[in-house]
């Protein structure tokens, strides 16, 4: 299990379209993704969930992955935040 957090760093925070690209990668994975503030976390594969966190710019957020396929689905997680969801800013 990887329990660690991760920045919002994008310009929009997690918006609709930028959540639409995490749950693009996270549906591609078998473990279970979590995301949240703290110990209020959601299903990251879930657009109604990731929409309700309200997570703007400069927001750190939860990052729970347990799978077997987790230390991946980590790595694409971190690509896409890193590059602010491919969005110009």
């Amino acid at each position: 299990m990887i329990d660690t957090t991760i920045d919002v760093i994008n310009k929009l925070g997690l918006h609709a379209r930028a959540s639409g690209k995490l749950i693009e990668v996270t549906t591609k994975f078998r473990s279970s993704i979590q995301i949240g503030k703290g110990d209020k976390l959601v299903d990251a594969k879930n657009i109604m969930s990731l929409l309700m966190l309200g997570a703007g710019k400069g927001t750190t957020l939860r990052l729970v992955i347990d799978g077997a396929d987790e230390d991946k689905a980590l790595e694409e997680i971190q690509t896409l935040f890193a590059a602010k969801f491919y969005e110009a800013e």
